[in-house]
């Protein structure tokens, strides 16, 4: 029996944008698709019925695939693809497999000979990169930092010295809470010349985009919302 396709089909950033980022071959590819694996159900339901594609989300078949989502429970949240049928996995924001558990369904996909189609749509990774007027040529993502302000100190310290090494731009993101503190360590942590861009809220009407010096930011302190936020900086 020939194997259905793995679909990976990516959610909005910002709430109440979903007609103007999600593109129309997202909304093709997913008319047909009955089975899913979602981060978030609830999440994935109000997603889907905000687009008004389908007749009713009941008749959809959701099933959990998030971080805690071991591999060995793959094949039975893959059953549907090898009998045939397609499944679209969904991100709980952006795109799946980035900065996202995802990657492992897809992982799965490719070691079973399975066909995977990733699907254009907002990541808020790349739009805070091609934004920030630092280096797209050469970056990495590290995900969140410590929490405890030391280690977290520490860790900005080591990636500003990898920065400066290597010319390449570090991209992190934080839980919306503690933004602030995110933000204030980095302004004590990093030299002045170090270029420090926040990204806040993008896609939404109210998104902001703010690339400048360490040595400006501490001129002009700024009060973060409690909004998603992605954090760049680039050593000089």
């Amino acid at each position: 029996m020939k194997s259905g396709t793995l679909f990976l089909i990516p959610n909005i950033i910002a709430e109440g944008t979903q007609h103007a980022v999600i593109p129309a071959q997202v909304i093709e590819a997913l008319k047909p698709l009955r089975f899913f694996l979602a981060e978030d159900v609830r999440t994935a339901r109000r997603y889907f019925s905000s687009l008004k594609i389908f007749d009713s989300i009941e008749t959809l078949d959701f099933q959990v695939l998030n971080k805690e989502t071991s591999k060995s429970e793959l094949p039975s949240l893959m059953k549907p693809l090898l009998e045939g049928n397609d499944i679209g996995i969904i991100s709980e924001s952006g795109c799946p497999g980035v900065a996202d558990p995802g990657a492992i369904a897809v992982q799965f996909a490719h070691q079973n000979k399975i066909k995977v189609i990733p699907l254009v749509g907002p990541s808020s990774i790349l739009l805070a990169l091609m934004g920030s007027g630092l280096n797209g040529q050469q970056f990495a993502f590290h995900g969140y930092l410590p929490i405890e302000a030391k280690e977290a100190s520490l860790k900005i310290k080591e990636l500003e010295k990898e920065s400066s090494v290597k010319n390449q731009t570090q991209l992190f993101i934080e839980t919306p809470f503690r933004n602030n503190s995110l933000l204030g360590n980095l302004i004590k942590s990093l030299k002045p010349t170090t270029l420090l861009c926040v990204a806040m809220d993008l896609t939404s009407s109210n998104q902001q985009l703010i690339s400048k010096p360490i040595l400006e930011w501490t001129k002009e302190p700024l009060q973060l919302k409690k909004v998603n936020t992605t954090f760049l900086f680039l050593a000089q």
